[in-house]
């Protein structure tokens, strides 16, 4: 239970009201109509201010005014729509913690097996089985027992009358509270089955119905169990406990004890238990849990560490850098909860249909029930398509008939066709370092035509590099590496970082003390190595020093070399080699005296190694056109467009510049998802149908911004995700539309006597909700493809 000051709702004196919210577990409560029924019974009690239920997660906030109302009122309502509450807090007082550790995030698991209603529905099926055994096998010992209104019952009758105590009564009940909160529900219709078959003596019908519905609910039970092991799975990742150093000893703490700037050791094998940053030892971590990443990372001093990651193989000590109930995979796992809440297009029309379809389905019921035996006076025999059919004209037949079509008019697994294909997709996708925050953003994901991406820290990594080291003459990579990092080891240029870098990688030694150190704006650098005085800068730089670099830097038309000209750079370069480098998106960095050229050294944003094959991927999975956005020049936007091949790129972009440009690929294709890092490019995620952020693992402002988070910086998410929507896309239609039709053929074959009973609820009850549920369940075997062509199903992941 949490504490909510409402500013609103002020008391006489002005100040401001107390509210408290009761988290509490509701597990049966696993369909929108049961969540309609408790809705409607807690709409009765004075001081609730607001109820969010979610049936795929079995649990209920509901916030209320503890000077009007109490959390045992709050249970006592959910109880009076007939369901059991699990759980729940008695916390008073004013500490928050305390109170919103007593909340549930999910129902926990059911015994559906061995429950007191599994129970039941076991003797209910041995009745009904010994029932049918004297019903038809042993006529001749089915003796009458006793008598009824001097209606007689034999031991097969008193074996269904049982099997209907047994199973059928808990099904009664559940429509009581259904009748009694006005709620039109699968409860309802049921109980009113099953009470009038028995009434008017058709006790194997009323028998066999009460059975079997019972298994159907406990099948559905155990479906929606399953549904939910998905989300219990991640939040099983949280660790409950952290191993802190306080003054010098390991002292193990609750994780939510554990204060920013605390100190905790990790060990090999743990989990990490709080997001932090490594302060001593180093190990590969496995981050998997948070961003997706099947490999583990290696982690030093400095390095971020995520709560839920496990620590391979060293020893780590790290601090914290916030609390438990804000670490990222805290907010994951809230997020992902919260999308569930959020219904999509298909459940808002599914609503809609339900709201029509149950009661017309009932009106049909009654009609069929009562209009035959009124207009027909003799059977009719009706010859359709070279079958016989008989239209009878007694009352029995068509109530039984009746019946049946108020059985098939259940919309449960209609109605469930969404939601649990929701839940599949968004708890798989979290579970793949995908964080999608709502299901219409899973639905708008699979339709997209268009995707606009980024350039910088999307498509390439977004830090500086060396690509490439060309040595001239008798220098060597090594050579030239060196006296370059010797100068830029006293820049603060981020080019200066990326050969320092360079030269650290490959160990070229000992760097050399620049002297006489001057920046020459614009141009590079100058210093004194040895003595003697080096640049390093752009070509023209150099062609001021005297260098004539016009064969180096010579452009091709069409990939033709350019005629032969007197120009020469004595030698020092390959011809077109600097323009080569430049027409690439290279930033070329020439080393040299001023009487000798040691070389060039090119530095860029690399690419990802994984931007090629995602592009690849989009459009073979259907995406109509990918685009890159950039704010780069025309030189360096061609160049990686080149080299990941996107459709189109668009260059030099402001940041509106960069929205105009996604409403043009709107009007031209139509939907459009815009990729970028969840900052800079704000406004364009915000005006494409769906924005997705880079990288957002640890990162508040990229996980509030977007509608969907890659979390970790691997861009190869990107076909998964548009595979895992689209997917769920078709799997909600399949799940729509075979529900709907097979309800209509099972009601067509009712009038003409081909559908029992038994029928339709085997097939269109508990039939039709194992098959969605199922057909849902396999979006968690959709796995993302690694570049080199694996899944990580094929590897293991």
């Amino acid at each position: 239970m949490t504490e909510n000051p409402d500013a609103a709702g002020g008391t006489s004196g002005g100040g401001q009201r107390r509210e408290l919210t009761a988290r509490l577990a509701v597990p049966e409560m696993d369909c929108p109509s049961c969540a309609q029924k408790v809705n409607k019974s807690l709409q009765r009690v004075d001081g609730i201010t607001d109820v969010t239920l979610q049936p795929t997660t079995g649990t209920a906030n509901v916030t209320y005014d503890p000077d009007r109302t109490s959390e045992a009122d709050v249970i006592k309502a959910i109880e009076g729509a007939g369901y059991e509450v699990v759980g729940g807090s008695d916390a008073e007082g004013d500490d928050e913690d305390n109170q919103a550790a007593d909340g549930v995030d999910i129902a926990p698991p059911s015994e559906v097996w061995t429950s007191p209603r599994a129970k039941k529905t076991w003797l209910g099926a041995a009745f009904v089985t010994l029932g049918l055994l004297f019903e038809f096998l042993l006529t001749g010992q089915n003796a009458t027992v006793a008598s009824v209104l001097e209606y007689p019952l034999h031991i097969a009758d008193v074996l269904f009358l049982g099997a209907v105590a047994a199973s059928g009564i808990p099904v009664v009940r559940s429509g009581y509270y259904s009748a009694k909160n006005r709620s039109l529900d699968i409860d309802l219709l049921m109980g009113t089955a099953i009470i009038a078959a028995t009434g008017i003596g058709y006790f194997v019908e009323a028998a066999t119905l009460a059975v079997l519905f019972s298994i159907a609910e406990l099948l559905e039970d155990y479906a929606m169990d399953r549904a939910r092991d998905s989300l219990r799975e991640l939040m099983e990742l949280s660790p409950d406990e952290a191993t802190a150093l306080r003054d010098g000893e390991e002292v193990t703490v609750p994780a939510e004890e554990v204060d920013v700037g605390e100190t905790v050791v990790v060990r090999p094998g743990d989990k990490i238990p709080l997001d932090g940053t490594v302060i001593d030892g180093e190990s590969a971590v496995d981050q998997s849990p948070i961003t997706g990443e099947s490999v583990p990372v290696d982690k030093t001093a400095g390095d971020e560490v995520y709560a839920g990651a496990i620590n391979e193989e060293g020893y780590l000590e790290v601090e914290v850098t916030s609390t438990a109930g804000d670490s990222t995979l805290s907010r994951i796992i809230e997020m992902v909860q919260g999308a569930q809440a959020k219904k999509t297009e298909s459940e808002q029309f599914v609503d809609r249909f339900s709201g029509y379809y149950t009661p017309l389905v009932v009106v049909l019921a009654i009609l069929t029930a009562a209009i035959p035996p009124l207009v027909i006076a003799d059977p009719i025999s009706v010859d359709l398509a070279g079958y016989g059919f008989t239209f009878a004209s007694d009352w029995q037949t068509w109530f039984i008939r009746g019946l049946t079509l108020l059985v098939i008019a259940c919309p449960c697994a209609f109605v469930i066709s969404t939601p649990v294909s929701v839940v599949s997709g968004i708890t798989s996708a979290a579970k793949n370092g995908v964080l999608i925050k709502g299901g219409n953003y899973l639905e708008a994901m699979g339709e997209v035509d268009a995707v606009a991406l980024d350039k910088t820290g999307t498509l390439t990594k977004g830090e500086l590099a060396v690509t490439d080291v060309v040595p001239v003459g008798d220098t060597t990579e090594d050579d030239l590496l060196r006296r370059a990092a010797g100068l830029e080891r006293r820049s603060e240029h981020p080019i200066a970082a990326a050969i320092l870098a360079r030269a650290e990688e490959t160990g070229v030694g000992n760097l050399p003390d620049a002297t006489s150190f001057e920046s020459l704006t614009g141009k590079g650098i100058r210093g004194e190595i040895d003595g003697k005085t080096y640049y390093a800068g752009k070509p023209a730089l150099f062609e001021e020093l005297g260098f004539d670099l016009a064969r180096a830097r010579r452009e091709t038309d069409g990939g033709v070399v350019a005629e032969e000209s007197s120009e020469s750079d004595d030698g020092a370069f390959a011809e077109n080699a600097l323009s080569a480098l430049e027409r690439e998106g290279k930033t070329v960095v020439i080393v040299g005296t001023e009487s000798e050229l040691l070389g060039a050294i090119a530095i860029a944003d690399e690419v990802r190694p994984a931007s090629k094959r995602a592009v690849e991927r989009l459009h073979e999975l259907g995406v109509e056109r990918v685009v890159m956005l950039t704010g780069d020049n025309e030189g360096t936007a061609r160049a990686i467009a080149e080299q990941v091949g996107v459709d189109e790129y668009r260059a030099e972009l402001l940041p509106d510049e960069k929205v105009d440009a996604v409403e043009e690929l709107q009007a031209e294709y139509g939907e459009v998802a815009m990729v970028g890092d969840g900052i800079n490019d704000a406004p364009a995620l915000a005006t494409a149908e769906v924005g997705i952020a880079m990288g957002a693992a640890g990162t508040d402002t990229a996980l509030e911004t977007a509608d969907i988070a890659l979390m970790g910086d691997d861009i190869g998410k990107l076909p998964y995700l548009y595979d895992l929507s689209h997917t769920a896309n078709g799997v909600i239609r399949q799940n729509i539309w075979a529900s709907l039709g097979v309800k209509l053929l099972l009601a067509l074959g009712v009038p003409l006597g081909l559908v029992s009973v038994a029928l339709a609820v085997v097939v269109g009850d508990m039939g039709m909700s194992l098959g969605v549920t199922g057909n849902a369940m396999r979006l968690s075997r959709i796995a993302p493809e690694r570049m080199d062509g694996k899944t990580g199903q094929e590897m293991g992941v």
